[in-house]
């Protein structure tokens, strides 16, 4: 009996299983992450950054500023916490467990610990910032009222991580091609008007994209004790 116990124990916690399999891939996205923040530390990329910039500049339109400005929402990660807090106390208080709960504060805490001292560190304008100096690193002459935590786009990770936490809630009722395209499709939206709107730098939101994907690898892993998914 004890050991039948143990078992069971032991499967609770075992990793599950994520796609592409293996550490090699999550070793990958932090790679790249390196090298693009390296790159760009000594000067390079910075003239594809601003040439996107002013293409995006040039391009935009009352109307399709709003449009974007609209889509762009999907990434803001105060209403999806917001969001799938809601849905994680529902089903919490439904199933009468907190299982539901742990994986918001998984990601909540992921996403604060990762991004935000990078962000702090790299001190990077964002690309509606006029002054001079504005593409590159650690630009520690900016005026002190100038926003200087645009590296790695905070949107990007928002988009990645907590649609994943919102398919990993509804995993029951969603089927599979529907989880798929939830966590595929706002991530795209967001990386494009991200960019377009001048909120980001392209290299910002690639950043931001590959740490976001590592994060909510991670957080696929984790044996969170929820009901299976619909297939």
């Amino acid at each position: 009996m004890h050991d039948a116990t143990a078992s069971r124990a032991a499967a609770s916690l075992r990793l599950r299983p994520v796609r592409p399999a293996g550490w090699w891939f999550d070793g990958l996205l932090l790679g790249l992450f390196a090298v693009l923040t390296a790159a760009l530390a000594a000067g390079a990329l910075l003239g594809l950054d601003t040439a996107v910039r002013d293409w995006c500049v040039t391009h935009t339109t009352r109307a399709t500023y709003w449009l974007a400005r609209g889509f762009n929402y999907l990434g803001n990660g105060g209403p999806l916490t917001a969001l799938c807090l809601v849905i994680a106390i529902a089903l919490s208080i439904r199933r009468r467990n907190i299982f539901a709960v742990l994986p918001v504060a998984g990601a909540f805490l992921l996403t604060g610990i990762v991004i935000m001292p990078l962000k702090i560190w790299t001190e990077r304008a964002a690309p509606s910032y006029e002054g001079p100096n504005s593409v590159p690193l650690f630009n520690d002459t900016l005026p002190a009222d100038t926003y200087s935590l645009s590296y790695p786009s905070g949107h990007l990770v928002n988009a990645v991580v907590w649609y994943g936490v919102l398919t990993l809630l509804l995993a029951p009722w969603l089927p599979r091609t529907v989880r798929r395209w939830v966590r595929i499709a706002p991530p795209a939206i967001v990386f494009v008007t991200t960019i377009y709107l001048n909120f980001h730098w392209l290299t910002d939101s690639i950043a931001g994209l590959l740490l976001g994907v590592f994060i909510w690898r991670v957080m696929e892993r984790i044996p969170w004790h929820l009901p299976p998914a619909r297939d």
